[in-house]
């Protein structure tokens, strides 16, 4: 516990300096930047799909009427080992 609240000051006091410590960026950004962005959150969102297809699959699939969720129970009566 005491290692957690040491490196959660740690942590705290170095974002304070970072923020303190502001200082002008003369920077350039490529009109690409923007598509790459796009190209990561779609490649992102694509890999969620693939992973969950199958719950996705049973969002768009209609149940059918007559079926039911419970597992069917055998007919004693066509059993060869009926009492």
């Amino acid at each position: 516990m005491k290692r957690l609240v040491l490196l959660s000051l740690a942590l705290f006091t170095a974002f304070c300096f970072l923020v303190a410590t502001d200082r002008n960026a003369w920077g350039y950004v490529d009109p690409g930047t923007g598509l790459l962005a796009l190209q990561g959150v779609a490649s992102a969102l694509a890999t969620c799909g693939f992973f969950f297809r199958r719950k996705i699959k049973s969002l768009f699939l209609e149940k059918e009427p007559g079926k039911e969720t419970l597992p069917e129970v055998a007919d004693t009566k066509k059993s060869a080992n009926a009492v």
